[in-house]
Order: C-alpha cells, then sequence, then structure tokens
C-alpha cells in the first residue's frame, strides 16, 4: 500500500470515530474516593456528586462538550486522603446529590466544602488524576 492510501485510510477511520468529549477523573490513589463536581452552567452555579471511583479508576464527569473553561472537584477517600482548594460548593452525604446555588449550605441541609479549580484551558477532552 502507497503512504496515501494509508494516509487515506487513516484518516477515513479517524471520521468514522469522532473525539469524545469529557472531564474525566482517574483515582490514582490507593485508597477509593468520592468525587464531587461544582460548575457554572451558564445561568446558576451547582454541584452534584457522588462518583465513586475506585483505584485506577476514571469516571466522566461531564460528557459532550466542555462549554465552560473552569470546573470545580473535590474528592476525599474518607480517611485522610482530600482534594480540595478554595472555592466553596455545598455537597450531599447521600449516595447521590445534585444542589442548585452555592450559599446557604447548612441551611439547607448540605454540607459546605472547598473545591479545587480545574482548567481545561477550552480543551475538548480534560484529565484530572486524583494522586
Amino acid at each position: 500500500m502507497t503512504k496515501t492510501a494509508l494516509a487515506l485510510l487513516a484518516l477515513a477511520v479517524l471520521a468514522a470515530f469522532p473525539a469524545q468529549a469529557a472531564l474525566t477523573v482517574c483515582n490514582k490513589a490507593r485508597n477509593p474516593a468520592r468525587v464531587a463536581l461544582g460548575r457554572f452552567d451558564g445561568r446558576d452555579w451547582g454541584s452534584q456528586g457522588w462518583w465513586l471511583l475506585a483505584p485506577g479508576q476514571c469516571a466522566d464527569v461531564v460528557t459532550g462538550k466542555l462549554d465552560a473553561r473552569y470546573y470545580y472537584l473535590y474528592a476525599t477517600d474518607g480517611d485522610a486522603g482530600v482534594w480540595d482548594g478554595n472555592t466553596s460548593f455545598c455537597i450531599g452525604a447521600a449516595q447521590k446529590f445534585a444542589v442548585s446555588g452555592r450559599g446557604n449550605c447548612a441551611g439547607r441541609g448540605y454540607d459546605r466544602k472547598r473545591f479545587f479549580r480545574v482548567d481545561t484551558n477550552d480543551n475538548l477532552n480534560q484529565i484530572q488524576n486524583l494522586q
């Protein structure tokens, strides 16, 4: 096969499988981790969780087009491991939660945690490792 034919074949294969956009979190730590996501959807701030990640496991916390440059994550292994930052969001204690808004967490029955910022640099895909 010629180089041109190989190049055309490669382009055809790539076109058949469009790039998957996602914000993916991977647990590179030794313990299982729970992950929560904070974000601005263009109108409102909100948070949701939990994604349960075994050591070595990854999960897409945002699928489809990443419509924001910045996303916020909080994670804990339930022991000494915590991945946090400077931006407060509300979290729920239940296995799954979705909270609209960032204020008055305790008054609405939620805990307040500080999330770290993930800068996607407007990339189509972003992988964030917990280590």
